[in-house]
């Protein structure tokens, strides 16, 4: 490896990085680690507090893996409200830029939209410094909180996200999207195609790691044992919606061999914890997010994972929860429009079952059918599963063109200069 000195400084911006669990963070600690070993120096601007959690503290400067690590302060209040995130949102992006605008040897910034509007961020820092620009579009705003209707199409929020979305395309040297779903959503907003790479996450395997169900901690511990486990993981929100779902889970109480495991957070998730409080139901487990050291014990206890996507969220979010259960050789279950990335998945790779939202009676079937079917059926999903993760998911492909997107850019811009 070269001196990191030597190739000048790449910013990443985000308000997410570990150790907090935010899967944006972590695909970004990721990229930052691979392009330190390429020779770069990386400094990452993120948020003092835990963005689902604000009551957890990280230290204000570390090193991860080399990579430079600068916790801001004032960056994160909760999720309580619209207007307490925007705030804690525009302090975090006020900091990272203002310090952004006096980095040593800056040779190109990294942003994805954690906040949403911080592909703006790094466009004030990308012009004023005259340096490249990388968006990495996770998830897609202001349509996401209008698809959701927390906000209107024609309101204030959305014309400034809009305005702010095409700024940051008309500056960005690149732009990476997460399926072709989103592209197509993306390119509606501005002709990027020149500029504009389809590059699927890829499963989080550092903290993965397949239990066998009868050696599982986790299972003995919460009383699932022999137990056929349903389970989502992972934030649940107005764009993954579970009302199937849990509808369905009604009309299987009376199977005892079945459970629904729920873990994380979220707006919906919380609605599910006050149903549980609520109504005991016997056949629902609800948990918080799992400490990342111990999530391969809570993964592996599903037998089936479900992923769900809001018809009007195809091509704003992304499925990225989909790759951790298929990398563990779990069968998904996708709650999905047939024209969505999970439903592409399951069906093009046989690893699952896919249904529209709101056809209970389909996904009680489903359920119903997954206790009668031979165990080598179901693991055979499984394998058909893994199968996937390991050619057209893979960790070191995709992360490797994310670099390779990033590097380029930013050699480009030094050859430029040179």
């Amino acid at each position: 490896m070269s001196d990191p000195a030597a190739q000048g400084t790449l910013l990443v911006i985000s308000q997410v990085y570990p150790p907090d669990p935010a899967a944006v963070g972590q695909h970004l600690a990721d990229a930052a680690e691979s392009l330190h070993r390429r020779g770069w120096r990386v400094v990452v601007y993120t948020a003092g507090r835990g963005y689902d959690d604000p009551s957890v503290r990280y230290p204000a400067r570390e090193t991860r893996a080399g990579v430079e690590v600068r916790r801001l302060p004032l960056s994160s209040f909760g999720k309580s409200s619209i207007a307490i995130r925007l705030v804690a949102q525009a302090l975090f992006m006020a900091q990272a830029v203002v310090r952004g605008l006096f980095l040593g040897r800056l040779a190109g910034v990294l942003v994805s939209t954690s906040p949403p509007f911080a592909g703006f961020g790094g466009t004030i820092v990308s012009w004023i410094r005259r340096v490249p620009l990388v968006w990495w579009a996770m998830d897609i705003n202001p349509d996401q909180m209008v698809t959701s209707g927390r906000i209107g199409e024609r309101s204030l929020v959305a014309r400034v996200f809009d305005w702010m979305n095409r700024r940051t395309l008309a500056r960005a040297g690149a732009v990476i999207v997460l399926d072709d779903y989103m592209k197509e959503r993306m390119l509606r907003k501005a002709d990027v195609a020149d500029r504009l790479h389809v590059i699927p996450p890829w499963p989080l395997e550092t903290h993965l790691q397949a239990i066998p169900r009868a050696s599982n901690p986790f299972r003995h511990r919460h009383g699932i044992d022999g137990k056929c486990v349903v389970m989502y993981s992972g934030n649940a929100g107005y764009s993954t919606p579970l009302t199937t779902l849990l509808e369905a889970a009604k009309q299987v109480e009376d199977v005892a061999a079945l459970r629904f495991v729920f873990i994380g957070g979220g707006v919906v998730k919380r609605e599910i914890d006050d149903m549980v409080a609520r109504d005991h139901p016997p056949n629902i487990l609800t948990l918080p997010y799992q400490p990342l050291d111990s999530i391969r014990y809570s993964l592996s206890a599903g037998d089936v994972h479900v992923v769900s996507i809001a018809d009007e969220g195809v091509g704003v979010v992304h499925p990225c929860k989909i790759y951790g259960a298929m990398a563990l050789g779990k069968p998904i279950l996708a709650l999905a429009p047939p024209r969505s990335h999970a439903a592409d998945i399951v069906r093009d790779h046989g690893c699952g079952w896919a249904v529209r939202h709101g056809d209970v009676e389909a996904l009680t079937a489903i359920l119903r059918g997954i206790l009668v079917m031979p165990r080598e059926q179901l693991e055979a999903m499984g394998r058909a599963a893994r199968n996937a993760v390991n050619t057209r998911f893979s960790h070191d492909r995709l992360l490797g063109a994310v670099c390779d997107v990033v590097e380029g850019v930013a050699v480009g811009r030094m050859e430029h200069r040179a």
